[in-house]
């Protein structure tokens, strides 16, 4: 049985529409915020700590100011792309449409991963205003960014297809992704923590996500990058095996 890629690309365009005709509104906010950011990190606290582990401050906070974004950008985009056929009853005709579900599931999280990547791209240009970030690892820095994207829009995929209402979308990624970014080290180091809540943090999965991308830039960072690409694979393979269930089951999309 071929791959039905028209499918795939009529889902994947237009979603990629959708993001299309707010275009300028998802574009200029992640400049603006960015710009915040740096003058509230940057200037007030960068003024006052002006390296972290022989890193300048204004660079240091740019892998963690990507990946603050990306989460709730991947998130958001994949979960509402689910979310919205659901609320409309149109997701039963999909469905029934000659697509599998990884046929769907790429149609979707591959449409919601490059619209996170192109802000991706947006936050590290617009970084370049305020600081000079030199990356030491290039092309794994873009394949980690990459398949951050892919994880965390598949991990926003499964909350499109359990949110039952609008304010459910925003649950996870308001009170659990938000807070475990800020606590996971994407403005600071852990080295700056006293040691038993260094060992706390260690805890907090958000860590070796951060921690790994700020190591393809500088080539150092809070935990191995072999225990960082480790935990993504893991991420990945676990939202994979939920959405498997879920497509199988029919969970909360039959019904």
């Amino acid at each position: 049985m071929t791959a039905n890629w028209r499918g795939v690309r009529a889902i994947y365009a237009f979603e990629l529409a959708r993001f299309g005709r707010t275009v300028w509104t998802s574009l200029a906010l992640p400049v603006i915020t960015t710009a915040l950011y740096f003058v509230v990190f940057g200037s007030a606290i960068g003024g006052r700590m002006s390296e972290v582990g022989g890193v300048p401050y204004g660079a240091f906070i740019v892998p963690g100011l990507m990946m603050l974004t990306m989460f709730t950008e991947s998130i958001s985009n994949a979960s509402f792309g689910i979310y919205m056929p659901k609320w409309t009853g149109t997701i039963y005709e999909m469905l029934s449409a000659p697509l599998s579900p990884l046929e769907t599931v790429i149609a979707y999280v591959g449409a919601a991963a490059t619209k996170s990547v192109i802000i991706g791209a947006i936050i590290f240009a617009t970084a370049h205003l305020f600081v000079d970030v030199q990356v030491a690892h290039p092309l794994l820095m873009v394949g980690f960014m990459l398949l951050m994207a892919i994880t965390f829009c598949l991990f926003g995929f499964i909350i499109g297809i359990w949110a039952q209402s609008f304010e459910q979308l925003q649950v996870i990624p308001m009170l659990v992704i938000y807070p475990l970014t800020f606590l996971g080290g994407a403005f600071y180091s852990l080295d700056m923590l006293p040691a038993a809540w260094r060992t706390v943090t260690l805890f907090n999965p958000v860590v070796y996500l951060i921690s790994g991308f700020r190591w393809t830039f500088f080539g150092k960072g809070d935990v191995g990058i072999e225990v960082s690409m480790a935990a993504v694979a893991l991420f990945f393979i676990l939202c994979l095996g939920v959405i498997f269930w879920m497509f199988r089951t029919g969970y909360r999309l039959k019904n």
